[in-house]
């Protein structure tokens, strides 16, 4: 059976689509012409600015998710298949270039490592709740931005509104070296240090406030006849 493209607008979810000759009345949505096309050989072109053409087996069509899924390898039935999972919006042309075997099953899918997507999670949960409890609740931004700058150097960790630095020595608003307190146990030699750090650091970020800004050069009035009369 001979192809026949059919061409049609990249509008409504529709692409130019090769399929076998269907007849003068064979317009279809592209994802009625993908979903038909599962288990058979295409080949696709992505859209701009990212554009490129992938070749293999319609694995998976998805109209509700906007995706679908392609597996390229050398046999359908190949260990170690590659799986592209593209959003069905950015498809730009697809052509058929083989219909499915009924006697050549899809390749499994591969096995998952559930102890290693456990321990992913489980970090990427513990980054997150670390990140949280970095930011103050109900503080300002200078207080904010004083206790990013003192954690670079020192344990440091929020409660409530203060500032606590090494467990051992409390910021209190508005965090100056003088709100410094040293926790019970603390050494003087601690206090000592955080006040001398604090006052290093409220330095720097008063520099930063104060200094002064670039100027915006003002534009320069374009001299000349005007062209066109």
């Amino acid at each position: 059976m001979a192809d026949t493209q059919h061409k049609r607008q990249n509008t409504a979810g529709k692409v130019p689509v090769a399929t076998p000759n269907i007849g003068s009345t064979g317009m279809v949505s592209l994802e009625t012409a993908l979903t038909a096309a599962i288990g058979a050989k295409i080949r696709l072109q992505t859209v701009a600015p990212t554009s490129r053409t992938l070749e293999g087996t319609l694995f998976t069509v998805s109209p509700a998710l906007n995706l679908l899924t392609l597996t390229s390898s050398p046999t359908p039935t190949t260990e170690g298949s590659t799986y592209h999972v593209l959003p069905i919006s950015a498809l730009q042309t697809f052509n058929l270039v083989s219909l499915p075997s009924p006697t050549v099953p899809l390749p499994p899918l591969p096995a998952l490592d559930h102890s290693a997507l456990q321990s992913r999670l489980e970090s990427t949960m513990a980054r997150l709740k670390a990140e949280e409890a970095r930011k103050g609740k109900g503080v300002s931004r200078e207080a904010q931005e004083i206790f990013d700058r003192i954690s670079r150097t020192l344990p440091t960790r929020w409660e409530g509104k203060d500032i606590v630095v090494s467990d051992a020595v409390v910021i209190e608003a508005p965090y100056r070296p003088e709100d410094c307190k040293a926790g019970t146990g603390a050494a003087k030699e601690s206090l000592t240090r955080v006040k001398k750090v604090l006052e290093i650091e409220r330095k720097k970020l008063l520099e930063k406030t104060s200094a002064p800004r670039p100027a915006i050069p003002a534009a320069v009035p374009l001299t000349g006849p005007r062209k066109g009369g």
